[in-house]
C-alpha cells in the first residue's frame, strides 16, 4: 500500500484537536494544517476568550468543523440563550455541564432545534460533561451523569477512555467523545485517565478522541496528527 494510501485510510474524522493555544497565528496554522484531512477542532475557554467570536468564525468560514467547548453551566435561560448564539455561529458541536440538571439541558436542547430550524442551518452536536479527565473518579459517577444525557436524549458525552466502552454499550444512542488521549511515551501532563486513540476507538468503542499537547506542542502538526492516530 502507498504511503498516502495509508494515510488515508486513518480515521481522521474521528480526531477533534484541541486548540489551548494562546497565540492566534499558531491557532490558525494547526487548522490550516489538518483540516483538509477532515479533522475536527477544539476550542475552549482561552482562545474564545481572547480572540472571540469572529475568530472562530473565520474557521468556520472556511469549512472546518468547529467544537466550541465552554461547558455551559448556568440557570437554564443564560444556558438555552447562550447556546442558541453557538448554533447561530454555525458550531459543529458544544459542550454544555451533564451537572445542570435535565430541565436545563431539555431547553437548551430545544433552543438548539428551534434556531437551527429557524436559520436553516446545520444544528450542532449538544455534548454532556461527564467528569473532567484531569480529576479521579468512578464508573458509578461517571454513568450517573451519562444516564442523564441519555433519558434528555443530547447527541453524546465526553468520558474518559476508562468508561468510554461502558457507556457506549449502556446508551448506544450516545456519541461519546474521549479526551486525555496520548502517544505511550509521553508524559500524562496533568491528565489522570487516559489512553491512546487506537484503543480509546476500537476497544473504547469511542466515537471521536480529543487529543491537545501531543499535536500542538510539536512543530509538524500533520505527523504528529499521525502518530497520534498510529499508536
Amino acid at each position: 500500500m502507498k504511503k498516502e494510501e495509508y494515510e488515508n485510510k486513518l480515521p481522521w474524522d474521528k480526531l477533534i484537536v484541541a486548540l489551548d493555544l494562546e497565540d492566534k497565528s499558531s491557532i490558525a496554522e494547526v487548522v490550516n494544517s489538518l483540516y483538509v484531512q477532515r479533522v475536527k477542532f477544539k476550542i475552549g475557554s482561552i482562545a474564545f476568550t481572547k480572540y472571540g467570536p469572529d475568530f472562530l468564525k473565520t474557521f468556520i468560514d472556511k469549512g472546518a468543523d468547529v467544537f466550541l467547548d465552554l461547558k455551559l453551566y448556568d440557570i437554564p435561560n443564560t444556558m438555552k440563550r447562550t447556546a442558541a448564539v453557538i448554533a447561530e455561529m454555525g458550531c459543529w458541536a458544544f459542550t454544555v455541564h451533564l451537572q445542570a440538571g435535565k430541565d436545563a439541558l431539555t431547553e437548551v436542547k430545544d433552543e438548539v432545534f428551534k434556531t437551527s430550524e429557524r436559520l436553516g442551518i446545520r444544528k450542532p452536536l449538544i455534548l454532556g460533561v461527564t467528569v473532567l479527565t484531569s480529576q479521579v473518579s468512578d464508573c458509578k459517577s461517571v454513568m450517573d451523569l451519562a444516564k442523564i444525557g441519555n433519558e434528555v436524549k443530547l447527541d453524546g458525552v465526553i468520558s474518559s477512555p476508562q468508561e468510554s466502552a461502558v457507556i457506549k454499550e449502556q446508551y448506544p444512542n450516545l456519541k461519546v467523545i474521549t479526551p486525555g488521549i496520548r502517544i505511550n511515551s509521553q508524559g500524562l501532563g496533568d491528565q489522570k485517565r487516559v489512553t491512546t486513540a487506537r484503543y480509546a476507538l476500537t476497544e473504547g468503542k469511542a466515537d471521536f478522541v480529543v487529543v491537545g499537547r501531543p499535536i500542538i506542542k510539536e512543530k509538524d502538526y500533520f505527523n504528529a496528527a499521525l502518530k497520534v492516530l498510529e499508536a
